[in-house]
């Protein structure tokens, strides 16, 4: 059965935390974000489960409804958002590198290996290390704090000097980093990791600033043992039509790094185990429309769904009002 956590915000502003098994959710009893809940887990040395079992369930909820209301926010927050991080590993999954190499290689060099190509076969080497060895450290990229973070439903809104705002549909892991410096895999949440490919192609050593854009998590926190294979669907809708479509998978069957190679190379650095942050880490993807020639425009809706989750995960396009910014003397 899966397991789920959500976040649930009233018109009021209360807020409450979701349980679903299945096909069947209801409001967690005493506490009012996951990351509390998380916090009390890990102070009483329990599960997220066994929190969930402690504190008991009330009343029932609709998902759907509450859903199409908008009224599940992103499925994990901090009240103060620059103890949020958001980051990702890229060239990670079997496939991965075909889409990469198609922006990155000259007509003039086909023949010659890509860094990027070169990145990912080290990565199939040497991604998946035995249980206490350490692989082939990945791609690493930082996309911002939690200001960054888009709830289900809302506009994923590019800079006016972007080039691109563009899908990247991919499974994010949620972590919550304990009072003695421990990380703590609280699950698995549905993304949209939204890049700017124009900008990364032109360069790839701009890969960091095509990087430092918005993302939205899926309303669902699957908590438990990682799914080994996922398999989704991403598209993008323009005026109600279906403009582009296509399957992705995701999961270790299908990537060739571990999640644990790349939990090891995130959190081996100490300033990522300051206790009480939390990291939203995205994993990467081998399915991008870019890939396939598709140019995005302001409106375009992203929709994301793939199983075990139940709900989709959909933002349209919105770009930003152009502003200079100027530096002053002091």
């Amino acid at each position: 059965m899966a397991f789920r956590l959500l976040q649930y915000r009233a018109a009021s502003g209360e807020r409450s935390v979701i349980a679903a098994i299945d096909d069947a959710a209801f409001v967690v009893q005493g506490v009012a974000s996951v990351r509390d809940l998380a916090m009390r887990a890990i102070a009483e040395g329990t599960t997220l489960r066994q929190a969930v079992d402690t504190l008991g369930l009330g009343n029932p909820v609709d998902l759907v409804a509450e859903h199409a209301a908008g009224r599940l926010i992103s499925p994990i927050d901090h009240e103060d958002d620059a103890h949020v991080l958001l980051t990702g590993t890229g060239l990670t999954h079997l496939g991965s590198a075909e889409g990469r190499d198609k922006m990155h290689r000259d007509a003039s060099a086909a023949a010659t290996q890509t860094d990027s190509m070169r990145m990912f076969l080290e990565g199939v080497e040497g991604g998946k290390p035995a249980s206490g060895e350490t692989g082939q450290q990945p791609e690493w990229f930082y996309k911002g704090d939690g200001s960054q973070l888009v709830a289900p439903g809302e506009a994923l809104t590019m800079p006016d000097f972007a080039q691109d705002g563009g899908e990247e549909p991919e499974l994010a892991g949620i972590y919550l980093i304990g009072p003695d410096g421990t990380p703590f895999r609280l699950g698995l949440c549905l993304a949209n990791e939204f890049s700017d490919h124009v900008t990364e192609r032109h360069n790839y050593l701009w890969l960091a600033h095509s990087k430092l854009r918005q993302a939205a998590l899926g309303p669902e926190l699957l908590v438990g043992a990682p799914p080994a294979h996922v398999e989704g669907s991403s598209r993008i809708v323009r005026n109600g039509e279906t403009l582009w479509e296509k399957p992705f998978l995701s999961g270790e069957d299908n990537m060739s790094h571990s999640l644990a190679n790349l939990e090891q190379h995130h959190f081996k650095y100490a300033l990522f185990r300051r206790p009480g942050d939390i990291h939203i880490h995205f994993f990467g993807t081998a399915t991008l429309s870019f890939a396939d020639g598709v140019r995005t425009e302001v409106g375009d809706v992203f929709e994301i769904e793939a199983a075990p989750f139940t709900l989709p995960l959909r933002n349209p396009l919105a770009r930003a009002a152009a502003a200079m910014v100027s530096v002053r003397s002091l």
